[in-house]
C-alpha cells in the first residue's frame, strides 16, 4: 500500500494557473503509474491525467488536453499536475491515485487505481 498526500489547491481566477503536488510514501513509488482524478458534488469521480511509471508516457482527458501537464519526480516520490488556463468548470476536489499493479505504462480507469489521497480543493472563479 502507498500513502498519498496532495497539496497545492486553492482559489484562482479564470485563466490562472495552479500546480498540484502529490507526495507518496510506503512502497516503491517509481514502479507504479500515477494519475489525477477530480470530483464535484453529486458527480462521479472523473479521470484527468495519468503518467507511466517511468514518466515517458502521459494521457489526458479531452477536457484538459493542452492546458494541464502531468509529470513526476521519482527521486522525490512526487507527481505533479500543472494546470494552466483554468476555467470555472475545472472547479473540483482533485485526487492523486496510484496504480494497483507495477510496471504498467498508462492507466486511466477508476478501477485501475488502488491507492488514493485525501484530495485538494481547486476553485476557479469567473
Amino acid at each position: 500500500q502507498v500513502q498519498l498526500v496532495e497539496s497545492g489547491g486553492g482559489l484562482v481566477q479564470a485563466g490562472g494557473s495552479l500546480r498540484l503536488s502529490c507526495a507518496a510514501s510506503g512502497r516503491a513509488f517509481s514502479a507504479y503509474a500515477m494519475g489525477w482524478f477530480r470530483q464535484t458534488p453529486g458527480k462521479e469521480r472523473e479521470f484527468v491525467a495519468a503518467i507511466s511509471w517511468r514518466g515517458r508516457s502521459t494521457y489526458y482527458a479531452d477536457s484538459v488536453k493542452g492546458r494541464f501537464t502531468i509529470s513526476r519526480d521519482n527521486a522525490k516520490n512526487t507527481v505533479y499536475l500543472q494546470m494552466n488556463s483554468l476555467k470555472p468548470e475545472d472547479t473540483a476536489l482533485y485526487y492523486c491515485a496510484a496504480d494497483k499493479f507495477p510496471g504498467r505504462v498508462v492507466v486511466s480507469s477508476l478501477g485501475d487505481f488502488g491507492s488514493w489521497g485525501q484530495g485538494t480543493q481547486v476553485t476557479v472563479s469567473s
